[in-house]
């Protein structure tokens, strides 16, 4: 198997000689380690869902580890996971199930507040915040919801992002610039 180059920002390391099928398990869970929260949080914002975020995570690193073979290096591995979300979520929002079940947002979260935890009003404001932005996020044409994602809170560069959406860099800033005008009358607008 050839080497790959790895990710700058990538802590995880992997084997990648004649005995990688070996130690792919024990690599793999450095990788899940390394990665399962920013993808669960990508699919979060994705989806609007807690539990249907946590399912896309999973989802997607069973994807990932079947088909980790074909894994050819040509990208960041943290980039070819965004990619596997990004498709994973977006057949989800294509698929029947998605459109005809509606799921109960868990509260249960904000039940459960520890003793020295901070104020249950600050806790209060901040739920309704993250609901706020949600609704922003939820009310843009997804391309504009998937670039600010991407740029402001998974923190890739244009380029990564270009490659992801398979854009140019040029056109990542553009839209980056109309995503972010967007939000913010959407934001102003549920004040």
């Amino acid at each position: 198997m050839a080497a790959h180059p790895q990710d700058p920002t990538d802590t995880t390391t992997v084997s990648w000689g004649p005995s990688a099928q070996a130690d792919l398990p024990a690599d793999f869970a450095g990788i899940y380690a390394a990665h399962s929260q920013s993808i669960h949080y990508l699919a979060l914002r994705l989806t609007g869902d807690p539990i249907q975020a946590q399912d896309v995570t999973h989802d997607v690193f069973l994807k990932a580890f079947r088909n980790f073979e074909t894994f050819r290096g040509n990208s960041a591995l943290r980039t070819w996971l965004y990619r596997i979300t990004l498709n994973h979520c977006s057949h989800l929002r294509r698929s029947w199930a998605a459109r005809k079940i509606q799921t109960a947002e868990d509260d249960a979260i904000f039940d459960r507040v520890d003793a020295q935890a901070p104020n249950p009003l600050d806790v209060l404001e901040t739920k309704e915040l993250g609901e706020r932005i949600q609704r922003c996020l939820d009310s843009l044409p997804e391309e504009y919801r998937l670039v600010l994602l991407l740029v402001a809170d998974q923190e890739l560069s244009y380029e990564q992002v270009a490659e992801l959406t398979e854009q140019s860099p040029d056109a990542v800033r553009g839209k980056l610039h109309r995503a972010r005008k967007a939000f913010t009358r959407a934001f102003a607008r549920t004040a």
